[in-house]
């Protein structure tokens, strides 16, 4: 088993609650000891109180395992604005919000997130057409869909 996947296991374990799951597992070892950061979300907001708690946890079960055979430092976080959506449920959690969804075929389509089903998304879109304004309902595929961001908008 790879490192990233061990680390990913005891992330599991360590998680506080059964509305949190781990997105990923990044392992960097630029110019010094490993740097071990741990991406958390959940079905509801994640508190910095919940990343300081699954941090502990997951350092005592690296130590007690020996995962890591020299200096690390680790962070635990929650994605940022610019990470994209990779699990059903992160879709269901921003249901009302604005996506941009770049798809397979390069394709790009922005709309505002509707509804999510088992294998598709909804985006309600506005279309302009001279003065008249429409909104369209457009359902895209999730097998289909290589990148989502969730737009802010400051209006």
């Amino acid at each position: 088993m790879i490192l990233n996947e061990k680390i990913a296991n005891l992330a599991q374990q360590a998680l506080s609650g059964e509305n949190q799951f781990l997105l990923d597992v990044i392992v960097s070892s630029k110019n010094g000891p490993k740097k071990v950061t741990v991406i958390l979300d959940g079905d509801q907001a994640i508190t910095i109180e919940d990343c300081a708690l699954v941090s502990r946890g997951l350092l005592k079960l690296l130590e007690e395992q020996g995962v890591m055979d020299e200096g690390f430092t680790l962070e635990v976080t929650t994605p940022g604005l610019e990470h994209p959506l990779k699990l059903k449920r992160q879709y269901v959690k921003n249901i009302g919000r604005d996506l941009k969804v770049q798809l397979k075929d390069k394709r790009v389509e922005n709309g505002k997130l509707v509804a999510v089903a088992e294998e598709t998304i909804a985006l309600e879109q506005e279309i302009k057409e001279g003065k008249k304004k429409e909104l369209r309902k457009t359902e895209l595929p999730i097998s289909e869909i290589e990148r989502a961001i969730v737009q802010i908008s400051f209006k």
